[in-house]
């Protein structure tokens, strides 16, 4: 069952690349007391998550600030390493946009968010959305109908949200 707004963030470890390798985030102990901006998609390195998602995030990241978000998040179905790779090559992580892995799913599935598409491969993996997060709440979320399009959940929609 899919959660939203007024539901509390599931339990959730993800990975980021640290500075002496790969560290678990705790999702819940880093938005205690904070806003955050959370958005998820189905990989890194596919078409319209390089192309748009991630961008209009970086164009936003000081607008959503300035509203109070204090940080911005990217959660994907993939591994530590790609995420490092995808943040620095994207400019995400010079931007400020925290990269987290779900390396399992655990966190996309908790969410009702995970879909697969055999034919492009892409097993268990996440939706695209992006949501508004208050001190471990929900607050706004918003879903694509199609993955191949980044509407209702971009850096922009997000940011008119606040």
């Amino acid at each position: 069952m899919a959660i939203g707004p007024g539901d509390t963030l599931p339990e959730a470890k993800l990975a980021k690349m640290g500075a002496d390798g790969p560290e678990v985030v705790d999702l819940n102990e880093m938005g205690k007391g904070k806003k955050l901006a959370i958005f998820a998609l189905p990989g890194a390195f596919t078409g319209t998550c390089s192309t748009a998602h991630v961008p209009s995030f970086i164009r936003t990241i000081d607008d959503l600030k300035a509203k109070g978000v204090d940080e911005v998040i990217c959660v994907s179905v993939n591994d530590v390493f790609v995420m490092q790779a995808w943040g620095e090559q994207t400019g995400a992580t010079e931007a400020g946009i925290q990269m987290l892995a779900d390396g399992d799913g655990s966190f996309t599935k908790a969410m009702g968010r995970d879909f697969s598409a055999p034919p492009v491969g892409l097993i268990d993996r996440s939706k695209r959305y992006a949501m508004v997060v208050e001190d471990g709440k929900i607050v706004t979320l918003q879903e694509e109908e199609n993955p191949g399009v980044c509407d209702v959940s971009g850096g922009e929609a997000i940011l008119e949200t606040l």
